[in-house]
């Protein structure tokens, strides 16, 4: 099997837009170049969020294509609002981004049992405008991860394995290799990010990288793993190109 050795691109950073992250567009984007990436997604937090920018901050088609030589792709963490899979971004804005990745974050939406988590995760990923499921191993959230992830399976939804919930959501590392081992048994797809909330953590997924190998996790099973597979993915799932 062959081993993950790295990204191809970033698709889970935040910018001073997220006020409680630290670092410009450009300077997210000098350190995907520096970090060798292809591409890197901006993706702050959405509105619901206490930090977050205003709903026009993901309307604006102000930034470039490209930016230091990399790939810039527009996109959003949005919220889950409640066990129904409701967002706080509307469909309209959804459709205009690049990549969109949907989180449970507990100030937008305290936790709930495991049932009412898991039909969360099932009504999201049963959204065409969402791509991808952020950080679902945080241990606050319980959920079924059979379910979900055939879910997921079904939608092309991508999971997302997060190399900063160990370091940010204590209690997730047992988590986020159940729910690997998972998508591996059921040859579901997933995207590794950094959730980075400041340039120099862009690209540094090497706590993640650590875990997929203990496990043994199937590096074709990894989107961003090259180029020429998130271009096929993207191309595919938003008509995007890279």
């Amino acid at each position: 099997m062959t081993a993950l050795t790295g990204i191809a691109a970033d698709l889970h950073t935040h910018t001073l837009a997220s006020t409680h992250a630290f670092s410009t567009v450009a300077e997210v984007c000098a350190a995907a170049a520096a970090a060798g990436l292809a591409a890197v997604a901006i993706t702050d937090h959405a509105p619901a969020l206490p930090d977050a920018p205003h709903a026009w901050h993901f309307e604006g088609d102000d930034l470039p294509d490209r930016c230091a030589g990399v790939r810039l792709l527009m996109g959003a963490e949005v919220n889950v609002l409640d066990w129904d899979g409701t967002v706080d971004l509307p469909a309209r804005t959804l459709a205009k981004l690049d990549f969109v990745i949907a989180s449970l974050h507990r100030p937008c939406r305290p936790p709930g049992t495991r049932d009412q988590h898991t039909a969360a995760w099932l009504a999201v990923a049963g959204n065409p405008l969402i791509d991808c499921l952020g950080h679902p191993g945080q241990p606050d959230f319980s959920f079924d991860h059979e379910a979900v992830v055939l879910r997921c399976r079904e939608t092309g939804t991508l999971i997302e394995i997060n190399n900063h919930s160990p370091v940010a959501r204590p209690g997730s590392d047992e988590n986020c290799r159940a729910v690997a081992r998972c998508c591996a048994r059921h040859g579901v797809p997933v995207v590794v990010n950094t959730d980075a909330h400041w340039a120099g953590q862009v690209g540094d997924v090497s706590l993640a990288l650590a875990m997929l190998a203990e496990i043994d996790f199937p590096e074709a099973l990894v989107v961003n793993a090259t180029h020429a597979r998130l271009a096929d993915w993207l191309r595919r799932r938003r008509g995007v190109a890279l």
